[in-house]
């Protein structure tokens, strides 16, 4: 191995391009930088010459640059975060139908003039929306919910613009190991897929159904996916963020370990299908059939829990079966069903969700296994 990495000086004599450097750079351990790629006939030591062979000198990212990845991942994680709470807050005040097109572009400019504005509102109030549920609406109140979606809309475009730019800089520099780059390509991709999911379950609230004159809403599983896509974009950022920050702990594999591991793995899921149901719960608008606690009106198991045929159907589809199933898995929203679901408490209630899951996400992170 020494020959190979340190050849006798008399081999290296009359060659030109292998001036012998000094002093050495010092040894690959110790040095805790971003290492620049040379240029050709630029050499720091002599095993790196030994190693050139024609093909470039092969670069790995150091620990410096694996923090600056991880907080660029924490940072979005951050972001998606905010955008989850500020969706919730949208649906809250039913702002999300109030931007009837889509246009990545076009609409990042807002109306700015009355003849604009009135257009604007024109084209809102040929949909099903303003003719059965905001008829009387004045102009005043049409800006207030457009510009509460069209935060939400360019907070998901911060989003992308967050996760995208600095990824293309970070895979132009080498700073992305081979296993990091299929990583960040699953994360850009699931934001932009979650955008165009955005879209697609605000399409489902604009279309007439001339068979029904119940209020415009949403489809609940197209809001549903739109969240939990959310929520697993979120997950993943802040999984990786953790394992490039925080260093895996060697620790003991004893029975409690394993249990408390079990438990960690747990709490995400069930904090996960919870947020899953309280999505099922906006879409129906199911968090306004009961609002009294531990009972539900006047009994503890309703009447009309098993209504719709087939039976499964009952449990994505019939708004008092979603409210009984997502009271049976969280006791977050008991104060927010007993205030008749104000919109700051309600907001307060999605980001408990969030917090909890994070608390999951950061456990299961610190007792990870060390591959041996």
């Amino acid at each position: 191995m020494q020959r190979l990495l340190f050849p006798p000086l008399r081999a290296l004599k009359g060659r030109q391009y292998l001036p012998l450097l000094a002093p050495r750079a010092a040894p690959r351990a110790q040095c805790d930088c971003i290492r620049r790629p040379l240029r050709p006939g630029q050499y720091s030591t002599i095993s790196e010459v030994a190693l050139q062979s024609g093909r470039g000198t092969v670069s790995l990212p150091s620990k410096a640059a694996e923090r600056v990845v991880g907080r660029w991942l924490l940072v979005c994680s951050g972001t998606v975060a905010g955008a989850v709470i500020l969706g919730g807050v949208t649906r809250l005040t039913e702002s999300g139908l109030s931007m009837v097109d889509w246009h990545l572009i076009k609409e990042m400019k807002p109306p700015t003039s009355q003849e604009e504005w009135e257009a604007e509102f024109q084209r809102y109030q040929q949909f099903p929306e303003f003719k059965i549920l905001n008829h009387d609406m004045t102009l005043t109140e049409f800006k207030f919910i457009w510009y509460m979606e069209y935060s939400h809309r360019m907070w998901g475009r911060l989003v992308g613009l967050v996760y995208i730019l600095p990824a293309a800089y970070f895979w132009r520099k080498g700073w992305l190991s081979r296993g990091m780059k299929g990583r960040v390509l699953a994360l850009c991709g699931l934001v932009c897929f979650q955008g165009l999911l955005g879209w697609y379950m605000v399409k489902s609230g604009l279309e007439e159904k001339s068979d029904s004159h119940d209020i415009p809403r949403v489809s609940q599983y197209r809001l549903a996916a739109h969240l939990g896509s959310a929520l697993v974009l979120y997950c993943a950022s802040l999984w990786t963020s953790l394992s490039l920050l925080l260093p895996p702990h060697k620790l003991p594999e004893t029975h409690q370990l394993l249990q408390l591991r079990r438990f960690a793995h747990g709490t995400a899921g069930l904090v996960f299908l919870t947020a899953l149901s309280g999505a099922f719960v906006a879409g129906l608008d199911a968090g306004l059939v009961y609002n009294s606690f531990p009972k539900m009106g006047e009994s503890w198991i309703p009447e009309d829990l098993f209504t719709f045929s087939p039976i499964l159907r009952n449990v994505f589809e019939n708004p008092t079966m979603v409210q009984f199933d997502h009271r049976i898995l969280v006791g977050l929203g008991i104060s927010t069903l007993l205030m008749y679901v104000p919109t700051p408490l309600a907001a307060t209630h999605q980001s408990g969700s969030l917090a909890l899951l994070t608390g999951a996400l950061w456990l299961m992170n610190e007792l990870r296994r060390v591959p041996k």
